[in-house]
């Protein structure tokens, strides 16, 4: 039965990925806390497996077949990605539970808040 909770909240993460972009940050990471009761690290480092492979192909494909995907700045931003996630984790393994978990909500405060003010 929790294997069926863990689907649906990749099929949520999923929709919001193909409808805004979002999905492992602002869907799993906080699912898998709430949910399995995970620590913020290993839901970090789950969201991070389970996107590695499947992170939007399909959507990928439906936005480029309608031309609206650059290839170019799309790389660009993958190297970023590799190199970012790299230092991303370093900096997390390096921080305690409960300060990973403050800054990942105050960062999420922060977007929302940009986001309803703009």
């Amino acid at each position: 039965m929790f294997y069926v909770l863990m689907g649906v909240l990749g099929v949520a993460a999923g929709v919001l990925a193909g409808l805004f972009g979002v999905g492992g940050g602002v869907i799993i990471v906080p699912g898998l806390v709430l949910l399995a009761k995970f620590d913020q690290h290993t839901a970090t480092g789950t969201s991070l497996a389970a996107l590695l492979l499947p992170v939007g192909i399909l959507g990928v494909l439906e936005f480029n077949r309608r031309g609206q995907v650059n290839v170019p700045y799309a790389a660009a931003i993958a190297v970023g990605l590799v190199l970012g996630a790299l230092l991303g984790a370093k900096l997390a393994g390096g921080m305690s539970e409960v300060m990973l978990r403050r800054a990942f909500g105050a960062f999420l405060l922060l977007v929302a808040g940009k986001l309803l003010l703009t």
